[in-house]
């Protein structure tokens, strides 16, 4: 249910009128989700890598730190702000608050899935991307950043 509430909020951007988002219409939306969610994985997982040192949930996700998490931050945050102009409807200031709800979020929803995997006793949800565990794993950010970017563009926009 996680999973298919929250993935579906990309339909939803999806049929948003396009003329509110003349840059880039409704797809513009929706890959500027989730391309900033699937960099804050990335950025959290190198940032992690080359400063981590204090863990967060130690008993839930291991590999996450405290530095990974605040460069993943910051990272996805000014990604955020140079994307939005060409992608979004969204000011400066907007793409701020967006970049640091979708880093904050994907982190959440990270941990969510993997609390949740851990409790059936799974590691990887599959083994179709060689080193990166299951489909499951590569979009596990989505079950919260898409319901809240949606909302957050939603309420901002339309």
């Amino acid at each position: 249910m996680t999973m298919v509430f929250g993935i579906s909020h990309i339909a939803y951007l999806l049929v948003l009128p396009e003329a509110n988002n003349p840059s880039a219409g409704a797809a513009g939306l929706v890959l500027f989700l989730v391309f900033l969610t699937e960099f804050n994985d990335v950025a959290q997982y190198v940032w992690g890598k080359m400063l981590g040192r204090n863990r967060i949930i130690p008993k839930v996700s291991p590999n996450k730190t405290g530095e990974g998490f605040l460069g993943g931050m910051v990272t996805t945050t000014l990604l955020s702000v140079l994307l939005a102009e060409w992608l979004t409807p969204m000011t400066w200031m907007v793409a701020i608050a967006a970049g640091l709800l979708i880093s904050i979020a994907g982190f959440i929803g990270d941990v969510t899935i993997s609390a949740l995997k851990r409790d059936i006793g799974l590691k990887d949800s599959g083994n179709m991307l060689p080193g990166h565990g299951g489909i499951l794993d590569r979009i596990d950010s989505l079950t919260y950043t898409a319901p809240l970017f949606f909302h957050f563009i939603y309420y901002l926009y339309y």
